[in-house]
């Protein structure tokens, strides 16, 4: 379980964050927040995994403190919650090779107890990338190839709980749909606890059962993603659902899920 308790982050006089809680369980059904752009969406996946300390309040995972963790207990909390950083890699050297850097991730796992005895060609193939990506540098991927790999080498540890921020935001209409419904059956499969941020509300659809709406600071309305943009009830959702009718229009055709 990871939570973050009455946390507020950000600037003083205007902060991201307000004195929010939110859990995010493995084996419970994926959590969606989305909002304006800059409202704060990054800012929680930051606090959530312990690269941004919040002024208050606290995040915890299984009841144990974060920001107290022993430089060991941190490197196993890194492998058990991973994150997917907006439009790029986090503490990832993109000089690396693709396949350099998958088995890094592997090496990673199994310092922390997680080996997953996997290959780096079935690490890429999570996010149906081909073999002939093992020896490509990363800065030579294309912003597609790398979100897929991003993804890919944040399964590589077989996470507890997985965090993605704006998860496919530089992938086509196509990947997108293989690409989220490959994230949704790995973790219900493996009952990894999923937290996703994004502005896409057709996305949150197809991964989450739940989304929180983030507006000053605060979640200002929360329910299925069917309830939130077919009867909006707060302004802020409200100026959300007309901002991405095709997205009503998705759900009213598709339904809650793929």
């Amino acid at each position: 379980m990871l939570r973050a308790e009455h946390i507020t982050a950000g600037f003083a006089s205007t902060p991201s964050l307000a004195d929010l809680t939110i859990e995010v369980t493995s084996g419970e059904p994926g959590i969606g927040v989305t909002g304006a752009s800059g409202i704060g969406k990054s800012t929680l996946i930051n606090v959530l995994h312990g690269d941004t300390k919040p002024r208050l309040g606290s995040v915890t995972y299984n009841g144990r403190p974060v920001s107290r963790f022993a430089f060991k207990d941190k490197k196993r909390f890194k492998a058990s919650v991973r994150r997917v950083a907006q439009n790029g890699f986090f503490g990832v050297d993109t000089r690396l090779s693709v396949k350099q850097a998958v088995e890094d991730e592997l090496k990673a796992a199994r310092r922390a107890g997680r080996a997953t005895g996997e290959s780096a060609s079935q690490v890429l193939d999570l996010m149906f990338l081909e073999d002939r990506f093992l020896p490509r540098r990363i800065h030579g991927l294309s912003g597609g190839e790398r979100q897929r790999l991003t993804i890919a080498l944040a399964l590589a540890t077989r996470p507890d709980i997985l965090l993605l921020d704006e998860p496919t935001t530089a992938l086509d209409a196509n990947l997108k749909d293989l690409v989220s419904r490959r994230i949704r059956d790995i973790v219900t499969d493996r009952g990894i606890g999923l937290l996703v941020t994004s502005h896409d509300l057709d996305l949150l659809a197809r991964l989450t059962a739940t989304v929180h709406v983030l507006h000053d600071g605060v979640f200002v309305e929360s329910g299925p993603p069917r309830q939130l943009l077919t009867d909006p009830q707060h302004p802020a959702t409200r100026d959300i659902a007309d901002a991405y009718p095709e997205a009503v229009r998705a759900l009213d055709t598709r339904g809650d899920s793929l």
